[in-house]
C-alpha cells in the first residue's frame, strides 16, 4: 500500500482544513487508518483513527469535538476535517495504515504502511 497524503497548508487561527489520504497502490479497506502529526521539536503524536468498517472513530483529547475522520470506500480514501485549528494545531500531519486493534490505534508501531506527511501551518 502507498499513501500519499494532501490537503495540508496555511490557515488563521479559527479556520478549516480537510486533509486526504489516497492510496496509489492497494486498497484500504481492510486497514485501520490513523493520522498522526509531528510538530517542530516535538515527537509524533497520534490525531485520530478510523476503523475499517468506517462505524467508530477515535481521536486525541486535544483535538477532540474539532476534527472528524471519514473514509469513503469507492474513492479509496480517508479524509481529516480539521475545524476551529488552533496554533498549536501546527505540524506535519501523516497518514497511515495497519491492522491495529483498538487497545494500539494510538501507537506508531501500529501501523505498518505510512504517507510522506502534509504540512499544516496555522498563525495567530
Amino acid at each position: 500500500v502507498q499513501l500519499q497524503a494532501s490537503g495540508g497548508g496555511l490557515v488563521q487561527a479559527g479556520g478549516s482544513l480537510r486533509l486526504s489520504c489516497a492510496a496509489s497502490e492497494g486498497t484500504l479497506s481492510s486497514y485501520t487508518m490513523g493520522w498522526f502529526r509531528q510538530a517542530p521539536g516535538k515527537e509524533r503524536e497520534f490525531v485520530a483513527a478510523i476503523r475499517p468498517s468506517g462505524g467508530t472513530t477515535y481521536f486525541a483529547d486535544s483535538v477532540k469535538g474539532r476534527f472528524a475522520v471519514s473514509r469513503v470506500r469507492a474513492e479509496n480514501t480517508v479524509y481529516l476535517r480539521m475545524n476551529n485549528l488552533k496554533p498549536e494545531d501546527t505540524a506535519l500531519y501523516y497518514c497511515a495504515a495497519g491492522r491495529a486493534i483498538v487497545s494500539t490505534l494510538a501507537t506508531i508501531g501500529a501501523y505498518t504502511f505510512w504517507g510522506q506527511g502534509t504540512l499544516v501551518t496555522v498563525s495567530s
